[in-house]
């Protein structure tokens, strides 16, 4: 007679590890998954939307923020999470610049440096207390303001230079 096949066990996935798996992957893909031919440089999606004058900045720090709120849900400390959101302001204004923003966005790879802090924390034990959720919320909207603020600068900007040259 045949035994029965053996009995696969589920394992127990750590939720914190699946989302950390998925930002990562989600950083790679934001800053570092095009190589760049002839060079050991990668380059992501990110400055590649910079290069849309407005929506791709917001679009690349909504992307960003993302990555800030599953950190907060996971447990990561204020002063991590402010990191974090500097990262994203820092790429958000220099990267506003034209041409040359995009190559600060190239370099500087504010989702790389964040998951970075992200994993330098994940091992530690939660400390969710009640003003992290109102903590939170008051961090991505400051970071909202500042995305959305110079997304518009930017657009006034392409603007204000389409119609000086066009002597409109």
């Amino acid at each position: 007679m045949s035994q029965p096949p053996p009995k696969r066990v589920p394992s127990v996935v750590n939720p914190r590890y699946t989302s950390l798996q998925r930002l990562r992957q989600l950083s790679h893909v934001l800053d570092n998954a095009i190589p760049i031919p002839g060079t050991g440089y990668r380059i992501g999606l990110d400055p590649i939307l910079g290069l849309l004058p407005g929506a791709g900045d917001t679009v690349a720090g909504v992307l960003s923020a993302y990555i800030v709120v599953e950190a907060a849900r996971m447990g990561i400390p204020r002063e991590t999470l402010v990191r974090m959101v500097s990262n994203i302001v820092l790429e958000v204004v220099l990267g506003s610049v034209p041409l040359l923003g995009d190559v600060f966005d190239a370099t500087w790879k504010a989702n790389a440096r964040n998951i970075t802090l992200l994993e330098s924390h994940v091992d530690m034990p939660q400390t969710g207390r009640k003003g992290d959720r109102l903590f939170l919320i008051l961090l991505i909207l400051g970071l909202a303001v500042v995305v959305i603020g110079f997304a518009t600068f930017s657009v006034l900007m392409v603007r204000f230079l389409v119609s000086a040259i066009s002597g409109g």
